[in-house]
């Protein structure tokens, strides 16, 4: 049976089941052409049934849209802010352009691009109806002979340039990009990455680039046994050496705005070799383990990824066992004088004592690896309930807090181990002690420096944590 009937076919049993429940699944249609020289773009929608109420997210978007107007009557309709103003009734179709030069001065990304690279966010172009449940957005672009087209969304099987857009946290502004840039697939267990490489490159190839982001990426299954999103975004975008680092990748994010995207920052100056020995794409790829947690509680998101940053670093054969500790000890040491006065809860809602946030986070995810590795003699792992994570409910499109995930992650195991861990540190100043589970693991300190028993258990179970898995 061809898939575009099985997916048509799942979706009346989608729209009809909405019906009998008293609600409608709602799938509008958006048609996009951009002119040659980037500079304009023209957005048609027809929505599935009269809405009421159309809004950017962005709330300069009103200053690019031009020439808005209901395509049925074709009256023009007003912004007010970042909303449209909409006859009582409602409107079934939309028509208006879109100054994209405009938006794209004001695109910091667009900064170190050569002329023929344009970023611009959909929330700044971008205008819809709110999404509720399983309603989706379809968005075709119409005009991708000369200019390659690069979204946050899905693509839909069979139809080229086309892109399904459904509910998401929207935990910031997701690039699109358009113009001539490279953008190539590679599978890895589990996944397509679809990876948009913005230029210039610099003195990196664009394969070197790509090998880079796949073995990146892929060191996530050395946790997981597939890899969280079966289809995300990879925005790789040169910014050369930055005002606030010279690292290879300065500044990296995942964004969950219709889709997950990882959005990598790089000095296209730099060599690839100094690429594989930063920490920064590996812990933005760690965050796909999770769902995305509230800012109030992010200090779980960071700390998880924090965490495994390291530990994937190391069994990837990039960190000796050695280094990898050496660094969660001096984070856990910036972290623990970081914000003394705070509690990690207070740390993120406030947004001050970024150390905090960060190594409160990984401190507790290591607590929780040593404890389930101890009580089940290996036979359950932070790696292990990570997976009844990704299975029951990754790619995750709403928001989650703290407590909620770490409920969740006591299902999986035998004995609850999470939410005590959250009672007793969440909303407690200071920072947790790690400093027990270093003596269990026989990590020992001496004047800053780190030392790692080779023999007894405490040995093998550290081993078992940061150790290169037989085979690599």
């Amino acid at each position: 049976m061809p898939k575009r009937f099985v997916n048509n076919y799942l979706r009346t049993i989608l729209i009809s089941t909405a019906l009998l429940n008293g609600t409608q699944t709602l799938a509008h249609e958006y048609r996009v052409s951009i002119d040659d020289d980037l500079e304009r773009l023209e957005v048609e929608a027809r929505f599935d049934t009269k809405v009421t109420s159309v809004r950017a997210r962005s709330q300069s978007a009103d200053r690019y849209v031009h020439d808005i107007r209901d395509c049925e009557t074709n009256d023009r309709l007003r912004t007010n802010g970042r909303r449209l103003q909409l006859p009582d009734d409602g409107i079934r179709c939309l028509r208006y352009e879109v100054d994209l030069l405009d938006a794209a001065r004001d695109e910091r990304r667009n900064s170190a691009l050569v002329d023929s690279n344009v970023v611009v966010s959909p929330a700044a172009w971008f205008w819809r109806p709110p999404l509720r449940g399983d309603d989706e957005i379809t968005v075709r672009f119409t005009n991708t002979d000369s200019i390659n087209v690069s979204v946050p969304w899905l693509p839909v099987d069979g139809e080229p340039n086309t892109y399904r857009l459904t509910a998401s946290p929207e935990s910031a502004r997701a690039p699109a990009v358009f113009g001539d840039f490279d953008y190539v697939e590679r599978d890895i267990d589990g996944a397509t990455l679809r990876i948009t490489l913005l230029k210039p490159y610099g003195r990196l190839g664009r394969d070197s680039i790509v090998d880079w982001v796949v073995q990146t990426a892929g060191s996530i299954n050395l946790a997981a046994d597939r890899f969280p999103n079966p289809s995300p975004t990879v925005v790789v975008v040169p910014v050369g050496r930055s005002s606030w680092s010279d690292s290879p990748v300065p500044f990296g994010r995942v964004i969950r705005d219709g889709g997950e995207t990882i959005e990598l920052f790089i000095n296209q100056d730099r060599p690839i070799g100094d690429f594989y020995d930063d920490w920064t794409a590996t812990h933005e790829f760690s965050h796909l383990m999770l769902p995305y947690v509230r800012s109030r509680h992010r200090w779980v998101s960071e700390g998880f990824a924090t965490y495994y940053q390291n530990v994937l670093l190391a069994r990837a054969g990039q960190y000796t066992q050695q280094r990898a500790w050496q660094r969660l000890y001096e984070g856990f040491e910036r972290g623990r004088g970081s914000r003394p006065e705070m509690s990690p809860n207070d740390a993120a809602s406030k947004r001050r004592g970024t150390m905090k946030i960060y190594w409160s986070g990984a401190a507790i995810a290591l607590m929780a690896d040593v404890e389930l590795r101890r009580r089940s003699n290996g036979e359950q792992t932070l790696d292990s309930v990570l997976r009844e994570l990704a299975s029951c409910c990754l790619p995750s499109e709403r928001s989650w807090s703290g407590p909620e995930l770490f409920e969740t992650l006591d299902r999986y195991v035998d004995e609850p181990l999470f939410m005590p861990l959250y009672r007793r540190y969440a909303n407690s100043p200071g920072f947790p002690d790690y400093r027990a589970t270093f003596d269990e693991l026989g990590v020992r300190v001496s004047n800053g420096r780190v030392a790692l028993e080779d023999r007894g258990t405490g040995a093998a179970l550290r081993k078992s944590i940061t150790g290169v898995p037989a085979g690599r």
